[in-house]
Formats: C-alpha cells, structure tokens, sequence
C-alpha cells in the first residue's frame, strides 16, 4: 500500500507522526466506452464552449455559476488562501462513545501507521480508545478538503472515519411518515419471530458480489466460449397475492428449512453464446480483466 496523506495526530499536548492509506478498494467490473461497430474506444475532449477551442489541462480553472449566468473563476491563488489549519494534523476535538454517531455520516475509512518516532504515543492512544469504549471526534483537511472524522481502534490499528457534515445529509419526505398505518399486533409478533429466526453473528466472507462474479463469467465466456452459471429458484411470473400475516408465516417456515438444509440451492448451468471471431464487428485483442461496474470511462 502507498500512504496517501502524512501528517501528525494532535492528542492534547502529544504530536503523534502518522501516514494515511486508504483501508477499502472498490473490486467492480470496468468497462470502456467503444464504438459498436469496431471496437475502437471512444475519447473525450476539454472543449471551450465560447470559442470551440480544445484546452489544455494547465489552463482548466474552477468557475462557480452565478443565478445569472454569469461566471465567477477561482484560481489556484484564490483557492491557497482559504485557510486549512488541519492539512496536516489529525486535531482531537474530544471523544464520545461511538453508538453515538449515526453511521448515516460515515464517508471513508483510513487505515493509520505510525512514524517510528511516534510508535509509542500510537499505542499509548490506540490501547486507551479500547479500553474506554469511545471514538475519538477530529477535524482532518484531505484533498483541500476539511471535514469531521471520528478515529478510533480496530486490530491493533487506529482507522479514520471521515464523516459527513450534517448539512449534507438529506431530510426524508415521503408521504407516508405522516399517514396513520394501522400495524396488528399479531403481525407484529410474527415479524418479530422471522427477525429472531433469522438471527444469527455477522460474518462478512460469507458474502459476496453475486452480480460482480455473474458480469465477469458474462465477459470470460464471451472470450472463451464456455459455460456460465445461472441462479435457480426465480419465479417466471408473478405469484398471486397473499395477506401480510400469510407472508409472515411462509417467510418463518422458510427461514427455518434454509438453517436445517444448509442454504440456498446451487446454480444451474447454461450455455453462453460461442465467442465470435475478431472481425470488423468485434475487438481482435481479449479483454482485460474488468475492474468497474456503472460507471463507463473513456
């Protein structure tokens, strides 16, 4: 891993040196814009829309639209005088327990390194936010950005969590919060006996990208010619309606035969269709190995 940040923690009167990297990675399937016929990628141009002119990337400047229309341009200059005390400390504002930050704020997760020299304060830091129980609430600049983050102790590291402000955050407004929806209490009751049957510990490994994996055998079976796997037990059409508590009491019965036979039944298998030869109308040269999905780049 590279660190993507240096810096110190600022813990009282102590100054703990630290490096940043970033602790999550995206694992989706990427894809290229090309053009249908022949494979050949699509490329986008930074085109004036006064003069028609192509501009280059050191003449790109950040403009702000006005309600008129009119256009505000910041420059370099303009942005390195806004003041940024945090660019490079980690500044402890206080701590609080951690059940108290709504995980609606959460952003992004930074795995901390201490520099040799701050090695001990690290510690001394991580071992007292265990033992306390709280995360600690701090204001962190990254990418000319200043925001809120809590830090707190995960397997022997410290992670920053950088938070949302609150105004970013929406406020919901759906119809249906203010209606009076009538609940029973015996379906209540039933809810409750599916949620409890379906308890169990959380394990993450036992997860995974179905559509991810399901794209990329799309894409390997394109090239290679071979079997994809199909998951069964989709219903073709529509199951007539039932009542609520029906629904409850058949999610219960399932619930329960899913734990006593083990889990869901296995794929099925069908034939994906033969790879085409490279020609006018397909790409010669096998495709990389996907990283992104939904986003498409040039």
């Amino acid at each position: 891993m590279h660190s993507m940040w240096k810096g110190a923690i600022s813990f009282g009167l102590i100054m703990i040196p630290v490096k940043l990297y970033a602790a999550t990675e995206q694992k989706d399937i990427a894809f290229r814009q090309v053009h249908r016929t022949d494979g050949g990628r699509i490329r986008f141009r930074r085109v004036c829309s006064i003069d028609g002119a192509e501009v280059a990337y050191e003449d790109v400047a950040k403009g702000f639209e006005l309600p008129t229309g009119e256009m505000i341009v910041l420059t370099e200059e303009d942005m390195a005088d806004l003041p940024l005390p945090t660019t490079r400390s980690i500044e402890v504002l206080h701590f609080t327990p951690e059940d108290q930050i709504d995980p609606i704020l959460f952003s992004r997760s930074y795995f901390i390194e201490p520099e040799k020299t701050g090695a001990r304060a690290y510690v001394l830091l991580r071992d007292a936010l265990e033992r306390s129980g709280k995360v600690a609430v701090v204001l962190v600049a990254l990418r000319q950005r200043e925001s809120l983050a809590a830090l707190r102790a995960r397997d022997g590291l410290l992670v920053l969590e950088t938070l949302l402000w609150p105004d970013e955050v929406r406020t919901p407004d759906f119809p249906f919060l203010e209606q009076d929806i009538d609940v029973r209490s015996q379906e209540l009751k039933m809810a409750a006996s599916l949620i409890e049957s379906m308890t169990e510990e959380f394990d993450p490994s036992a997860h995974h990208d179905g559509y991810r994996e399901a794209l990329a055998e799309v894409v390997e079976a394109k090239a290679e010619g071979r079997d994809v796997l199909q998951p069964v037990g989709q219903p073709d059409e529509a199951s007539e309606p039932v009542s609520l508590a029906d629904a409850l009491r058949a999610s219960i019965a399932a619930a329960r035969e899913d734990r006593e036979d083990g889990g869901p039944p296995a794929p099925r298998r069908r034939k994906a269709a033969p790879a085409k030869k490279p020609g006018p109308t397909a790409v010669a040269a096998a495709p990389e190995r996907p990283r992104s999905r939904g986003r498409a780049s040039a």
